[in-house]
């Protein structure tokens, strides 16, 4: 299969609406791809917290409607990145959307770790609360974002339902890069997963977005990498590894769910 990340410059003097027409049109280049897929909050900004009120939309909202055509045009899955999503209830939520080849909505996922230590993301959005996993014809997808990195229990839960591929839309501070460098790899390597990594670049709400958007396979190799600017990363892999190294090293079958602790 062949997917591409889109690692897209999000900067304050762009107004969503100029963003959501250059995704698109970069998205519907991506014929021939099987997999295409955006950062986090590339429409208002992961870091313009101010915008949000501004810039917030339903899952049926001009960016679905947009990346929904885009999807259908190039004939690929596209992961939309993520959203700032306003429900009913009308609260706020950083929200993933995955669309299929003709452009339905197949995917949607709330992020479930809000970032900011009771302030930004962690006091103005809701947190989700379902592990989303997605059947595919390339295979069985998982939804995370950006700071879920960090918490590896997510990810057993995505493994457990399935997973064969990890996507990670993200909007990570360059100045925590090695970070970002150092989790995408452990989880796919303890997962055994592909994991497709897409951070944004540029600078918005004052901070400086650390790019280096990843493809890496269950061996935890990365098979593609870009820089700090903004470009395409596509990288052809064989999704028949994920069982062939899980065959080989089965780590995951040694997996013992259930560990007493001591006595106190």
């Amino acid at each position: 299969m062949r997917a591409s990340l889109i690692q897209l410059s999000v900067d304050s003097s762009e107004s969503a609406d100029e963003r959501r027409r250059r995704a698109a049109s970069l998205a519907r280049g991506r014929t021939g791809d099987d997999l295409v897929v955006l950062p986090e909050l590339w429409t208002a900004g992961a870091w313009a917290y101010d915008r949000w009120g501004y810039d917030d939309e339903g899952v049926d909202g001009p960016t679905a409607e947009i990346m929904s055509a885009a999807a259908r045009e190039a004939g690929t899955w596209l992961h939309a990145g993520s959203i700032v999503e306003r429900d009913r209830d009308g609260r706020l939520y950083n929200t993933a959307l995955l669309f299929d080849r003709s452009g339905e909505l197949r995917g949607r996922y709330r992020k479930i770790h809000r970032y900011g230590f009771d302030s930004g993301e962690a006091l103005l959005m809701g947190g989700g609360s379902d592990v989303v996993t997605v059947p595919t014809d390339i295979g069985v997808i998982g939804l995370a974002t950006c700071y879920d990195l960090r918490f590896p229990e997510l990810f057993r839960g995505l493994l457990d339902a399935g997973a064969e591929l990890v996507v990670v839309p993200a909007a990570w501070p360059a100045a925590r890069l090695s970070h970002w460098q150092l989790l995408t790899r452990t989880r796919a390597l303890e997962e055994q997963v592909f994991l497709l990594a897409c951070c944004a670049v540029g600078t918005h709400g004052g901070m400086q977005q650390g790019g280096h958007s990843a493809i890496i396979d269950p061996w935890g190799t990365v098979l593609g990498e870009a820089g700090t600017a903004e470009e395409m990363v596509t990288v052809d892999f064989d999704m028949d590894q994920v069982a062939k190294i899980r065959s080989e090293l089965p780590v995951l079958r040694d997996r013992v769910l259930a560990i007493e602790p001591p006595p106190r």
